[in-house]
């Protein structure tokens, strides 16, 4: 509890927070932090760039299999079929 104390009291000033960023483990530490979130950034783009044709060629795929199990049922309906608006049992469509 006592070193909790001590940490944050340590922590809460400006002056010492100056000096600990000026020190040499420090500077190294942020430099290698920044190195690795910038290696991951570019490593995340480039698996995007590499996944991009496959993920199209499975959305095309899905795409063409929607649409071939659709056909035995009607799907998609063609142009005037269908109940649009004004269309009903008993009505002709015309307003």
């Amino acid at each position: 509890m006592a070193l909790r104390r001590l940490l944050l009291a340590l922590l809460s000033n400006p002056h010492l927070i100056e000096k600990l960023s000026e020190s040499r483990p420090i500077r190294a530490a942020a430099r290698l932090t920044a190195s690795a979130i910038t290696r991951g950034q570019l490593g995340a783009r480039q698996a995007a760039r590499d996944l991009r044709p496959g993920l199209t060629r499975l959305r095309d795929a899905f795409l063409e299999r929607l649409k071939d199990g659709g056909r035995p049922r009607g799907w998609p309906e063609s142009p005037g079929r269908g109940s649009g608006p004004g269309r009903g049992p008993g009505r002709s469509g015309r307003p």
